[in-house]
């Protein structure tokens, strides 16, 4: 923040630095700190992610509004968000605020019990408030992996979440909530294990199981990101840390391993990810393979 005794660092709103005298407009403009949205300014060392988005919303968002959805659930154990998606912040129905680019507005009635004000004074929903706004706010692929990830990191559980789901019945994303409810599973360990879930699922495919440990002979030979047992197909996400020189043998040999043992491993990339219907299509041809005794 701006003090009395040095330039800024952390957050800050520009226009005050420079009504203060601690930047002129040029400096600030200059390139020396990195434009986090309208007005809001952040020291270029800070981590770039949609919780500093989050934080630079909350400078400023009006005193009665409260950050929710998948902006809140950054404090609930799901980091799922990122700085392409927008800041969720709920005002209440009579409020004319809108808000800055790269900042979504909802307006809805938010209940003293569902705001939780963090030590640094910022508001966000309450888990089981902001499960709600995930239901009912975000896309299918995109709220089960919100809410896998406060289910995995105990923020939720899957009583409170049915017992949301028993208790909203009749007003406003009871519907969603409903039909998301058999989708959610807080054995998953990332988005992209969410995504791809939830994409067969509604291509019709059987559930496969997330986290599998698999066992040859009593033999551990690893965990897997999803399986389908019966038919002895794994599918594993590669994300960026699987190209570290020395990860790439591990895993090389550990899938080396599985095949020996009768199971068929689909490795999926970022780039994968990009065409989930592609995906569900591979799926869904070694499935068939399987089943034919191929």
């Amino acid at each position: 923040m701006v003090t009395r005794f040095s330039a800024p660092h952390g957050l800050f709103l520009g226009s005050h630095a420079v009504g203060e005298g601690f930047l002129t407009r040029r400096q600030l403009q200059s390139g020396l700190y990195r434009r986090v949205l309208r007005n809001v300014y952040a020291d270029p060392r800070l981590t770039f992610d949609h919780e500093l988005l989050c934080r630079a919303a909350a400078l400023l968002m009006p005193p009665d509004a409260v950050l929710g959805g998948r902006s809140a659930a950054v404090w609930w154990g799901a980091p799922t968000a990122g700085v392409a998606d927008q800041v969720l912040v709920i005002v209440p129905p009579a409020s004319s605020w809108r808000g800055p680019k790269g900042v979504r507005v909802h307006k809805s009635v938010v209940a003293v019990d569902d705001v939780v004000v963090l030590d640094d004074g910022i508001r966000i929903t309450a888990p089981t408030r902001t499960a709600r706004d995930i239901a009912a706010l975000e896309r299918t692929k995109d709220a089960v992996a919100c809410l896998d990830a406060m289910l995995h990191s105990g923020s939720l559980t899957d009583v409170v979440l049915h017992e949301l789901a028993d208790a909203v019945v009749g007003q406003w994303g009871s519907r969603r909530l409903q039909k998301l409810l058999p989708l959610v599973d807080g054995r998953a360990m990332s988005p992209p294990e969410s995504w791809v879930r939830v994409a067969c699922h509604l291509a019709g495919l059987p559930h496969p199981v997330p986290q599998l440990e698999i066992f040859e002979r009593g033999v551990f030979l690893g965990q897997v990101d999803l399986a389908w047992p019966d038919a002895k197909l794994i599918i594993e996400y590669e994300g960026p840390h699987h190209f570290d020189e020395l990860q790439i043998v591990r895993d090389d040999y550990r899938y080396e391993r599985m095949v020996a043992a009768g199971w068929r491993v689909i490795r999926l990339s970022s780039a994968d990810l990009r065409d989930l219907d592609a995906v569900v299509a591979r799926i869904k041809e070694a499935l068939q393979d399987r089943a034919l005794g191929a």
